[in-house]
């Protein structure tokens, strides 16, 4: 768990001057914001908590499902009229919520553990975010017969609509490179993915043992 104060934190991060640089507070960003619509979720309120930098109001709001409402759909870039990107700014609480353990305090913060064992794992692994291959029939029995027999004969049933699916070279479910998946590989490392990876398994062990 990262002990250094949070507000340092969410500074120091090479995103924040973009995110945050010129907020005026005209509430653009939260009229186009989808999720607003859906939930009780205010992009103009985050960015006024953040500058205000109180520790108390930011560990609380790292804390809850808040910030985890945004679907990084990324309207709120294009019409701010000075340029500010609260999407962005998200991104970055985020990522702190993680380092410093306080995700665990939420529900919506607790499924990162599960995201990141299926689609961060699919990514490394296949070079997919979500692969037929992977949504198995017994752990997803939800999916029905149709996808049990699907998945079954995968290559007859993929390979009728993409003649590459699962070879090498070109097509929409070509089968990726050893050379791809291990460049891939490196990006996660140097960009600190998997390091955040690390902190969400040990913090979510942590909390299970609660």
């Amino acid at each position: 768990m990262n002990k250094a104060l949070i507000n340092q934190q969410i500074l120091a991060d090479p995103r924040y001057e973009e995110a945050c640089r010129s907020c005026m507070n005209c509430g653009v960003c939260t009229a186009i914001c989808p999720a607003s619509g859906y939930y009780n979720y205010d992009p103009r309120v985050i960015m006024n908590l953040v500058k205000e930098a109180d520790e108390g109001t930011l560990t609380e709001m790292l804390s809850s499902d808040l910030i985890w409402y945004c679907g990084q759909c990324m309207s709120c870039k294009p019409r701010c009229p000075r340029g500010n990107v609260p999407g962005a700014l998200i991104q970055i609480l985020r990522a702190v919520s993680i380092r410093t353990g306080l995700f665990v305090n939420s529900t919506l913060g607790r499924q990162q553990l599960a995201i990141k064992r299926a689609i961060g794992h699919n990514i490394l692994e296949t070079g997919y975010c979500i692969h037929p291959t992977r949504v198995d029939p017994v752990t997803h029995p939800e999916q029905g017969p149709v996808w049990a027999w699907m998945s079954g004969n995968a290559n007859q049933v993929y390979g009728r609509f993409d003649q590459g699916y699962d070879k090498a070279g070109p097509g929409l479910l070509r089968r990726i490179s050893t050379q791809a998946l291990d460049e891939l590989d490196r990006i996660f490392e140097v960009s600190g993915c998997k390091d955040l990876w690390n902190t969400i398994e040990t913090e979510s062990e942590k909390h299970n043992k609660l």
